[in-house]
This record gives structure tokens, C-alpha cells and sequence, in this order.
């Protein structure tokens, strides 16, 4: 009787191990300022600064110092051994005005992203067709003994 209880507890065991793997995991990245704080964020009266202290640390800035505050969070799931999937995605954007002070307060969600192709560009070094002989009995009439006395 004990013998044919270990197969049916094994299988029990496995099954259960089998299940917890393809539960679905979340995962959150970034930050973003909860609803309370950034209503107390005044257009034409804030500034770069105290936006950063009321509403703490951008996620990303503008390149420059006028450039906007970037604020974002996303979630995302995974289910066993398949690709992570976005389920949500937030920015708040918080762009200023000439004189520094808070121009418009935006929020944007997953909905209203666009999939944009990034292209990426490499220069190129021009050596693809020279060996690695050929650069370097290139170099030898290129060499200046005076150099070495420097």
C-alpha cells in the first residue's frame, strides 16, 4: 500500500511545482508622483525646482535646462517562459515656459503610445575589406624614429 502512495505523492508534488511556475509574475519599473501631489502643482507659478521637490525625482529630463520633467511607471507580466508583456504604462510630463515657470502638466497612458522604430546608425571604419597583414605593412611606412627620442 505505501509503494503505490509515493508515485501518486510525487506526481501531486510536481504538479503543484508545475503550476506555481507558470503563474504570472508583475514586475513595476519606474516612478510616478501620486494624483494628489501633482494637483498641487500650479501652472504659472511653479518652478523647475519646486516641482522637484513636491513631486521628487524625474524619471528623465529635458536635455537642456528648460527641457521638460519626465515622469514614468510601467508594469509588466510575465507568465513561465514566455516574453514579458506590458499591462500598463504611465507619464506624466511636465513641460516649462520661457521664464521657468510650469508651461502644462500632462498625463499620457499605454493607449496613447505610439510604436516608434528606432534606427540605429553605426559609422563605419572603412578597414571591412583590409586584413589585418595588409594594415599592418601599412603602418611601416608611416613610422617616425624621431618620435621615440620625445
Amino acid at each position: 500500500m505505501e509503494l503505490r502512495l509515493k508515485p501518486l505523492k510525487t506526481s501531486a508534488l510536481a504538479l503543484c511545482l508545475l503550476a506555481a511556475a507558470c503563474s504570472a509574475q508583475y514586475r513595476n519599473h519606474g516612478y510616478m508622483p501620486p494624483q494628489e501631489d501633482v494637483e498641487v502643482v500650479i501652472v504659472g507659478v511653479d518652478t523647475r525646482d519646486s516641482v522637484i521637490e513636491t513631486l521628487g525625482s524625474p524619471t528623465a529630463g529635458g536635455v537642456l535646462n528648460e527641457g521638460g520633467l519626465y515622469y514614468v511607471r510601467s508594469q509588466f507580466k510575465t507568465v513561465g517562459p514566455f516574453r514579458p508583456q506590458e499591462m500598463s504604462r504611465e507619464l506624466l510630463a511636465v513641460s516649462f515656459n520661457g521664464n521657468g515657470t510650469v508651461a502644462n502638466v500632462e498625463r499620457f497612458g499605454l493607449e496613447d503610445g505610439q510604436v516608434v522604430s528606432l534606427s540605429r546608425r553605426v559609422t563605419d571604419n572603412g578597414l571591412n575589406d583590409i586584413s589585418f597583414i595588409r594594415q599592418l605593412l601599412g603602418n611601416l611606412g608611416n613610422f617616425n624614429p624621431s618620435g621615440l627620442l620625445q
